[in-house]
């Protein structure tokens, strides 16, 4: 194993850069094992517990790489917070120890940056391509923040715009100039490519790696070459995988390309390219055939889009999963394909390169959405489940359907192993859950392609006997159960009662969120509580804010708050689990995986249910100690976790210690 790096020693550069620094032997154990694997260009798996410091566990061992071999490193989050904690925090701690000498750069998406000249062109026809005032408002708002931002990247934005308006500023290959572009020099995404290009520890999220790592295998792609990379977050990576290398299409989509070229509706935000272009005298017959074009696509899109809905509810395939090719006509991809054609003609005869640049992006993002939707209906990528999703179970109805295509890859390991895994790149997976009973990481191997990696499992640092206590309750009945919404109910107004609020209350639906939200708001409110609930009205970075801010709230969450959530201190002292979170198992994806595992002979409930509803509920359980001040209880609601034979996989994963009590038989309030 490699030595010890000297940033770990007492008294080295770390400890002189922060004054509470202290060595833990599990970061100290975690970057040797990174930096062998860096050096031997292999694979690793590590699973750190939550306080070992993983960041600076990869961090180290990779900067000291890149300084001394010269060498670049991909570092892949899931979460923006994460990203933006190596970037902020970690980075300029590490520069300041190291002396410098690496160069990072926080990889975005071309999307996310401000084009100035499509900025100048929209403010210039801003009459022509806007007449709503708060879009013209949001238009001049982004004008003002390109004179000082010194990125141009929308997250520094003072204000969220609206989407049609950042649509029509933002940087797009599709309409670029490239070198002939008048603000060329100042372009915000040539700058931060040319940075890209320069660095050499990369900083990106998982969805931006899987877009370049799809694009690379069709001979394309964005990143530079890169020698290492290591996901953080590894837990995620598999169904970001699986959303990158398959294709989708959906009616809000559509509709949106539809309406920036010629508007629709009583509340139009945008005048669309047509009327810029008439606006300047520029109409000829072959603009009215290109307008004529674009309603004939409109039709054709509700058509198609309606048969889909229509598809869904006449096949009584409430999952939405389309097994066989040429399910329904594909009456969509030519109309398409005839106005991509007539807008490359009409690029052609349009005086402005600016208007002409628009013209050619306009006719590419509609072949795309043509070849997409062809491969959909015919089912032409290999390896992949097709579903008709956003369809409630009454079609349209007073709640509209927004139907969406899509296939995803049911299993991403040979892909991976043979354009990853088998490269030249070393590549490491960290997360706090990775294995699941004891030191098993057989679920991420097989999922994701790995043959023989080195696996190391370390604890966390904290004493979790000490920070913890776990209750169960065994008297909860089946959702199935009359009662079951109301028991629940109770129960968590009594929970939330006990600890004064700070409480994250864990669902996994939506729908049975909603309800029990119904039956407890008033009596969580009438304890002088907060009450926040996922999904109303508010963004979930507004609703971490506003719990944040209150130790006597009690937040209601779905899936995105059992992951990806840091909030230290005793604002959050108290985590209830309603329910074990297996895969919905309808749910087409999860359906065709369990497929594939009977087909080879093996059971799908312990190849893959179980392991992957165990790591997620470690990933909940995780939100409770984030730091070694932290107290708190957690509360598992589900009485499977003591009825049934699988239970036990549950509470084992626990961390080590802690005792569970059974809250029928234990007064809690003692």
């Amino acid at each position: 194993m490699s030595k010890v790096d000297p940033m770990f020693i007492e008294g080295g550069p770390l400890s002189e850069v922060l004054a509470e620094w202290e060595p833990r032997q599990q970061q100290v154990d975690m970057a040797c094992a990174v930096a062998d694997a860096l050096e031997n260009k292999s694979q690793l798996l590590v699973e750190a517990g939550t306080g070992v410091g993983k960041s600076f566990g990869y961090l180290v061992p990779a900067i000291r790489r890149i300084i001394e071999h010269g060498e670049t490193v991909v570092i892949a989050t899931n979460t923006i917070t994460l990203q933006e904690q190596i970037i902020n925090n970690d980075v300029p701690i590490l520069q300041k120890a190291f002396g410098g000498g690496f160069d990072p750069v926080l990889v975005k998406g071309r999307g996310n940056y401000v084009s100035l000249r499509r900025m100048q062109r929209a403010i210039s026809q801003g009459s022509s391509l806007v007449h709503d005032p708060k879009a013209m408002a949001d238009l001049q708002a982004i004008k003002t923040w390109s004179e000082t931002t010194t990125d141009g990247s929308r997250s520094s934005l003072p204000m969220l715009p609206r989407g049609d308006v950042w649509e029509l500023v933002k940087s797009d290959g599709s309409r670029c100039l490239g070198k002939k572009c008048p603000t060329y020099s100042d372009c915000f995404y040539q700058t931060a490519r040319r940075a890209m290009e320069r660095g050499n520890l990369l900083v990106c999220n998982h969805a931006l790696f899987f877009s370049d790592l799809a694009l690379r295998i069709r001979g394309a792609g964005f990143l530079p070459r890169y020698d290492h990379v290591i996901f953080d977050e590894a837990h995620a990576i598999e169904d970001v995988a699986a959303d990158h290398f398959g294709a989708s299409i959906s009616e809000n989509q559509v509709e949106y390309f539809l309406r920036t070229l010629v508007p629709t509706g009583s509340k139009k935000s945008s005048k669309g390219f047509f009327t810029s272009i008439k606006q300047k005298g520029h109409w000829s017959e072959l603009m009215t055939q290109a307008v004529t074009a674009v309603e004939h696509c409109r039709e054709e899109a509700r058509t198609f889009f309606d048969t889909l809905v229509q598809w869904k509810l006449d096949e009584a395939a409430p999952n939405g999963r389309m097994n066989k090719p040429n399910a329904i006509e594909n009456t969509l991809s030519a109309p398409l394909f005839a106005l991509s054609k007539l807008l490359q003609l009409l690029k052609e005869t349009l005086d402005s390169d600016a208007d002409a640049v628009e013209a050619s992006g306009f006719a590419q993002r509609a072949a795309d959405m043509a070849s997409s939707c062809n491969a959909l209906i015919a089912q032409e990528v290999p390896g992949c489940v097709y579903a008709v999703e956003g369809v409630p179970h009454y079609g349209r109805g007073a709640t509209a359907a927004r139907p969406v295509l899509k296939c995803m890859a049911v299993d991403v390991s040979t892909v991976l192993k043979e354009h990853l895994l088998d490269g030249q790149a070393s590549t490491i997976l960290t997360s706090a859950t990775l294995a699941t009973a004891g030191a098993d990481f057989s679920l991420i191997k097989s999922r994701l392609g790995f043959d023989e990696p080195v696996e190391l499992q370390l604890g966390s640092p904290f004493d979790y006997p000490r920070q913890m206590r776990a209750w169960v309750d065994s008297t909860m009945p089946e959702p199935s159960h009359d009662e079951y919404a109301t028991r629940l109910a109770t129960r968590i107004i009594d929970l939330v009662g006990r600890t004064g609020g700070g409480a994250f209350v864990l669902f996994t639906s939506y729908k049975m969120l909603e309800k029990v939200a119904s039956l407890s708001r008033y009596e969580i409110e009438s304890k002088g509580l907060t009450f926040l609930e996922h999904g109303s009205k508010i963004t979930r970075t507004a609703l971490l804010d506003k719990f944040r801010e209150d130790e006597a709230a009690v937040l209601f969450g779905t899936a995105s708050f059992w992951q990806g959530v840091d909030v230290r201190g005793q604002n959050l002292r108290n985590v209830i689990i309603t329910r074990l979170p297996f895969d919905v198992p309808d749910r087409p994806l999860v359906e065709a995986r369990q497929e594939q595992i009977k087909e080879a002979g093996e059971n799908p409930f312990m190849k893959d249910q179980l392991p992957r509803a165990v790591i997620r509920f470690r990933q909940g359980i995780g939100r409770l100690i984030r730091s070694s001040d932290d107290r708190g209880e957690v509360s598992i609601l589900d009485s499977r976790s003591v009825r049934k034979f699988y239970g036990g996989a549950f509470l084992s994963s626990l961390p080590e210690g802690v005792e569970v009590v059974d809250l029928a038989t234990e007064d809690y309030f003692d």
